[in-house]
């Protein structure tokens, strides 16, 4: 059963689509803005395997857009999304902040991998197939979603690859 919205009556493409789908999700306000998984996750009372992570990446030299997804406590390896594009790509960077909002119409912090641009690929690291619960962002940066794994991945209908690296990489934002 969809949770109902706050009394503000939060309203975000997000959550219209999983509305319209009639898929299960639980709404986790947040009491400020949030830009790490770890405040997210702190935030929302939940435990940080089940955040995903979407971060939005930029060719290098052009103007495509991939969005890529690691559990929460995953770091992203940028160049392993690669193969699993289609066509040929050059090299992959993160996407500024500003590029994430002209390409998705996302605010950072608040970027989920659903209702996004059609020519945006999505790639999700083989791991959240294995997720029984999910934690995204709704698309404001007061909100989160939690939702089951299998709905998201019906959603996004993302690849599925191996693309996290190892956890001693640098921490990462949302």
């Amino acid at each position: 059963m969809s949770t109902p919205a706050p009394a503000q009556e939060t309203r975000t493409r997000v959550i219209d689509l999983l509305q319209a789908q009639q898929v299960d999700f639980r709404l986790l306000p947040h009491s400020e803005p949030v830009f790490t998984v770890e405040a997210a996750a702190a935030q929302r009372g939940v435990v940080l395997e089940e955040m995903v992570k979407s971060i939005l990446l930029r060719e290098v030299g052009g103007d495509r857009y991939v969005m890529a997804c690691v559990q929460g406590p995953d770091r992203l390896d940028a160049q392993a999304v690669r193969p699993h594009l289609p066509g040929s790509w050059k090299r992959l960077t993160f996407a500024t902040q500003e590029q994430i909002f002209d390409a998705t119409g996302y605010v950072q912090g608040a970027v989920a991998p659903l209702c996004l641009p059609p020519h945006i690929p999505v790639v999700f690291d083989i791991a959240i197939a294995g997720c029984a619960r999910v934690n995204i962002s709704s698309g404001d940066p007061m909100l989160g979603l939690e939702l089951a794994g299998a709905d998201l991945i019906r959603l996004a209908q993302p690849r599925l690859a191996s693309i996290a690296a190892p956890a001693t990489d640098p921490p990462q934002h949302l």
